[in-house]
């Protein structure tokens, strides 16, 4: 794990990964600001006058809108990181694994579309069962947190190896490389760096790449270290 991360770092400065960055780094901001003015407004419009002032409900607005955003991060990162996952796996592929890279298979879209179906549904359903625990343990304070970051780790840890693994998949009844305690660290550490200002922005990618070496190295034979 830690080896198939120190990979993933070394790779931030190929000139292919920083373009991926960038792009992605910028739809995120957007899309945030985007949602954030929507919100804004929103919230503005529904603030009873006689109680706030423009300054004071304008303060308000910015307020929930950063406490969202901030909430929010999380989900729109690895949103925006569906767009390009393929190519930050290819990336890795093409410098480390080339004859797997070589090798791996193009998924038709209705493969995609089952397989996003999937991941959809795993996690609303590993959602509704942390949900009562959640709000028993929301009276500790930190209970509940802790149990959404591990949910959390759950389903980054699968969405991450599913990514790179489905595209050398040899049949369906084949079965994941990745054991659950390996699924669970990869998505633990992605989600603990999502919680790190700055360091969020890299946390997508750093997983998509390590989850690449974690892949290669387990289910299939290494091509070059």
């Amino acid at each position: 794990m830690l080896k198939a991360f120190a990979l993933a770092a070394a790779q931030l400065a190929d000139p292919r990964v920083l373009r991926l960055l960038v792009k992605s780094a910028l739809l995120v901001l957007a899309l945030l600001v985007a949602l954030g003015g929507l919100s804004a407004w929103a919230i503005l419009a529904l603030l009873p006058p006689d109680r706030f002032s423009g300054e004071a409900g304008m303060a308000l607005a910015v307020g929930i809108v950063l406490l969202g955003g901030w909430l929010l991060w999380r989900i729109a990162a690895l949103a925006v990181l569906q767009f390009y996952a393929d190519e930050v796996v290819i990336a890795v592929e093409s410098r480390h694994y080339p004859a797997a890279a070589a090798r791996a298979r193009q998924l038709g879209w209705r493969e995609e579309l089952a397989n996003g179906l999937k991941g959809a549904g795993r996690a609303v359903l590993v959602n509704l069962i942390a949900l009562p625990l959640a709000a028993v343990l929301l009276v500790t304070g930190i209970g509940a947190p802790l149990v959404f970051l591990l949910v959390n780790a759950v389903l980054i840890g699968a969405e991450l190896q599913d990514m790179v693994w489905l595209r050398h998949r040899h049949s369906p009844q084949q079965r994941p490389p990745l054991g659950a305690i390996e699924r669970l660290v990869l998505g633990g550490v992605v989600t603990a760096l999502l919680t790190v200002p700055f360091v969020n922005l890299l946390a997508p990618f750093l997983g998509a790449a390590a989850a690449t070496h974690l892949v290669h190295r387990k289910d299939l034979p290494p091509d070059a270290a």
